[in-house]
C-alpha cells in the first residue's frame, strides 16, 4: 500500500512541475531564439589553473597549431606538430626542441597565432590526446611548474560540458548543462579580474580537461547555447549544480556560509531526479522475520550491537554481532529533519525490533610447557666458565611440543530478550556509516524507508550539495519528457532570467612574416611517453598488473616507500605494465617492478592480469 501510495504521489509531482516548468518556459518563448541580450559584454577568455598537469619539474608538449615560445624579449616561431620539453633544473626553466636548448628563467608563455581555417591550433600534452585551446603561461612556483591555460569562453566549455555531464547525456541537458557551465565561468571570471587565475581545474570549481574531438554532442550544446547566461536582479546567477539531489533541491544557506543573494534557488521536490534510475542510490534490505543469525544483515547486527552492548554485558550476554540474533522487525521509521520544512534531510532513525542473544565462553589458555619456566637467573652474555658443553647425542635433544590450533570458543543458545525494543538512532554518522548508506561527504544524504510485506528498506539518495541543477534530473528531464534546455534550467533555478552576451571573437597576435616561412615538420601523433619495458620472469608469488585507474592526462606516483609522503621515484602512465612482487603490510600499498624500476605504489589504481 506504501509503495503504491508513493507512485501516485510520484506522478502527482511530476504532472505539477511539468505543468509549471512548461508555463514558465511558455513565457519565456521555449522553441524560439527570443532571448534578450545581456548588457555588457562577457570575458573574452578565461584563465585556468591547470592542476593536474601542473606541480612536476617537466611538461611535455605538442604544438598542434601555430605557436611561438615568449621567452623574456625573445619569440621563438615553432612549425604544426612541433615537440616539446620544458624541464626544471637548478630552479630554472629550460626548454628543448629538436637538439635546441633555451635557458627560459622563471616564466615563459607560448602564444597561439591565427592558423589556416579548418585546422587543428591548440596544444596537447604528453600522454593526452585533448585540445587545449589557448595560451599556456608556465611559471615556477615552490619548485615546481605552475601552468596557466587562457582561452575563448566558448572553447573552456568544450573542455568542461563532457566532463561534467556525460556527452550521451540528451542534447537539451546537455544544453542546460552549457549555460549553467558558462553562467559559472563568466561570473568567476568577472570576479577574479585582479587575480591570477579565474578558475581552477578541478571540483574546486569545474573539472576541465580539454576538449576532445569525438564528444560532438556536447560541442553541438555548447554552439546552441552560444553566449546564453543566467540572471538574477540584472547580475550574473551563480549556477551551482551536482550530480543528483536524492529527490530534493537544497538551499544555499544550507550547504555553504556564503554572502550573496540567491533568491532564484529554492528548495523544492524533484521527482525527475527521483525516478530517473540511474540517480545514486544506496540501501540495506532488513527482513521482517528471521530464524537464523544471518537472515540479517551484518550492518544491522553490527549497528544494533553497539547500541545494545552495555545491556548485553550486564546480562552475561556476548555483545558481537555474530551472537545477536535479530528475530522480527515491526517498525522502521525516519525523523526529525535538520531544517525547517519542507526538508526532508531526516536525522533520526527509529527501529523497532525483537532480539535473542546468547553467551560465549572462551577457552582457558594451556599451561607454559615445563621446558619454558625457570626460576634461575640467566646471563646471556656472561658463561659460567666451569660449565663445559658437552655434544648431546640426537637422539637425547628434546624439542618443544609442536603449537596446536586454537580452541574455538563455545557459545551458549540464543535466549530471547523480553518484549520489543525501539532504538533512536543519529542518522549522521552513526546509521549512515553503520549500514553503509554514505554516498557523499556531505552528510545530507536524504534518508527514506518503504514498507513491503515482508521486509523494510531504507534507502539513501544524494550525490553531492543538492543545490541548483540536478545533472541526472536534467537527463530524464529531457530524455524521458522531451523537456527543453529552458524548461529544464526554470525547474532548477525557477528565479533566474536567460540573457544572451553577444559573440565577441578576441584576435589573436600575428606574427612577422619571415618567421612563418620555415616549415616545420610534419605533424605527429600526440607524443606519450614510452612506456617501460616488462619482460622478465614472474618471480613466485608475483602478478602482472597494469596501470588502469587514471585519467589518460594523469600519472601515477612511483614512490620509494609505501607511503603518499615517500620520495616520488618517477611517473608511471596509463597502460603501463608492471610485475607486482608483494601486498605491503602498509593498507593498500602494494611493491612493483618494471625491468628499469622499482618502488611502491597503491594498488586501487592497478587492474591485475591483463594481457602482455
Amino acid at each position: 500500500m506504501k509503495k503504491n501510495l508513493l507512485r501516485r504521489l510520484l506522478a502527482g509531482l511530476i504532472l505539477s512541475a511539468v505543468l509549471a516548468s512548461a508555463a514558465f518556459a511558455a513565457a519565456l518563448g521555449e522553441g524560439g531564439d527570443t532571448l534578450p541580450a545581456a548588457k555588457g559584454e562577457a570575458p573574452r577568455s578565461i584563465r585556468v589553473l591547470l592542476t593536474r598537469l601542473g606541480g612536476a619539474d617537466r611538461l611535455d608538449v605538442n604544438l598542434n597549431g601555430a605557436y611561438s615560445a615568449q621567452v623574456g624579449d625573445t619569440t621563438l616561431m615553432f612549425g604544426r606538430g612541433s615537440d616539446l620539453a620544458i624541464l626544471l633544473k637548478d630552479g630554472r626553466m629550460v626548454l628543448y626542441y629538436a637538439g635546441l636548448s633555451v635557458d627560459a628563467g622563471q616564466e615563459m608563455t607560448l602564444l597561439r597565432h591565427p592558423a589556416e581555417e579548418g585546422t587543428l591550433n591548440a596544444i596537447r600534452f604528453a600522454n593526452n590526446t585533448a585540445l587545449y585551446e589557448g595560451d599556456l603561461r608556465v611559471t615556477v612556483v615552490d619548485g615546481a611548474l605552475r601552468l596557466i591555460l587562457t582561452l575563448g569562453v566558448e572553447d573552456y566549455l568544450g573542455g568542461v560540458v563532457p566532463y561534467e555531464m556525460s556527452d550521451s547525456f540528451p542534447l537539451e541537458a546537455l544544453k542546460a548543462q552549457a549555460v549553467a557551465a558558462r553562467t559559472y565561468a563568466v561570473s568567476k571570471a568577472k570576479a577574479n579580474g585582479k587575480k591570477e587565475y579565474d578558475l581552477v581545474d578541478n571540483t574546486n570549481d569545474q573539472v576541465y580537461k580539454g576538449r576532445r574531438e569525438e564528444y560532438t554532442r556536447a560541442a553541438q550544446a555548447i554552439a546552441e547555447t552560444s553566449g546564453v547566461c543566467g540572471f538574477y536582479k540584472g547580475e550574473l546567477a551563480m549556477c551551482y549544480y551536482a550530480a543528483s539531489n536524492g529527490g530534493q533541491t537544497e538551499l544555499v544557506a544550507h550547504v555553504w556560509d556564503l554572502k550573496g543573494d540567491y533568491g532564484y534557488l529554492d528548495m523544492r521536490d524533484d521527482p525527475y531526479d527521483l525516478e530517473n534510475p540511474q540517480s545514486k542510490v544506496q540501501s540495506v534490505v532488513l527482513p521482517k522475520q528471521t530464524t537464523q543469525v544471518t537472515d540479517a544483515p551484518y550492518v544491522l547486527r553490527l549497528l544494533l550491537s553497539r547500541r545494545l552492548e552495555e545491556t548485553l554485558v550486564a546480562g552475561g550476554y556476548d555483545a558481537a554481532p555474530e551472537s545477536l540474533r535479530v528475530d522480527r522487525v515491526t517498525a522502521v521509521s525516519v525523523d526529525t529533519p535538520r531544517f525547517d520544512a519542507p526538508s526532508r534531510l531526516y536525522t533520526m532513525l527509529h527501529i523497532t525490533f525483537a532480539y535473542s542473544a546468547r553467551t560465549r565462553t572462551d577457552p582457558v589458555s594451556a599451561a607454559a610447557p615445563a621446558w619454558a619456566e625457570t626460576d634461575e637467573e640467566v646471563s646471556l652474555f656472561t658463561p659460567d666458565p666451569a660449565a663445559q658443553p658437552t655434544e648431546a647425542p640426537a637422539s637425547a635433544v628434546t624439542l618443544p611440543p609442536a603449537p596446536t590450533a586454537t580452541p574455538a570458543p563455545s557459545y551458549g543458545p540464543f535466549v530471547p530478550a523480553p518484549g520489543l525494543v525501539t532504538l533512536d538512532i543519529p542518522i549522521f554518522p552513526n546509521a549512515e556509516k553503520a549500514l553503509s548508506l554514505g554516498i557523499n561527504s556531505y552528510d545530507n544524504e536524504l534518508i527514506t524507508v518503504t514498507e513491503e510485506a515482508d521486509s523494510f528498506t531504507i534507502a539513501s539518495r544524494r550525490y553531492g550539495h543538492g543545490v541548483g541543477l540536478s545533472q541526472r534530473g536534467a537527463e530524464w528531464m529531457a530524455g524521458r519528457y522531451a523537456m527543453g534546455y529552458r524548461e529544464i534550467l526554470a525547474f532548477y533555478y525557477p528565479g533566474m532570467t536567460l540573457m544572451r552576451y553577444a559573440e565577441t571573437e578576441t584576435a589573436l597576435p600575428s606574427v612577422a612574416p619571415a618567421l612563418m616561412e620555415t616549415a616545420g615538420p610534419v605533424p605527429t601523433p600526440t607524443p606519450r611517453p614510452t612506456l617501460m619495458p616488462v619482460a622478465e620472469t614472474l618471480p613466485p608469488g608475483a602478478w602482472y598488473a597494469e596501470v588502469t585507474e587514471i585519467d589518460d592526462d594523469s600519472s601515477l606516483n612511483l614512490r620509494a616507500s609505501p607511503d603518499a609522503s615517500g620520495t616520488i621515484l618517477m611517473r608511471l602512465f596509463k597502460h603501463q605494465r608492471l610485475i607486482v612482487l608483494e601486498k605491503c603490510p602498509q593498507e593498500g600499498w602494494v611493491r612493483v617492478r618494471t625491468d628499469v624500476a622499482e618502488g611502491y605504489v597503491m594498488e586501487k589504481f592497478l587492474t591485475q592480469g591483463l594481457a602482455q
